[in-house]
């Protein structure tokens, strides 16, 4: 396992691995992260939306803009 230098570092090493994102509506989306970019917009698959801590639905593919992303991690 490498040692993480960097916050994208981290984020790469949960890339094919189950992530509970929680966005600013405080609402969740667990899903498989797919790719990423620097400003950490998202591709997840087999994405799910959670509120309150209940499935709510399940959307499939996803996109997520990372400015409405505040914590990100693995399941």
């Amino acid at each position: 396992m490498t040692e993480l230098e960097r916050p994208l570092d981290a984020l790469n090493s949960s890339r094919n691995k189950r992530v509970i994102l929680e966005l600013k509506n405080n609402k969740q989306i667990i899903g498989t992260l797919k790719a990423f970019d620097v400003h950490i917009n998202t591709v997840l698959t087999d994405a799910e939306e959670h509120e309150n801590g209940q499935l709510k639905r399940k959307l499939g593919n996803v996109f997520i803009r990372g400015d409405t992303i505040i914590l990100i991690t693995s399941q």
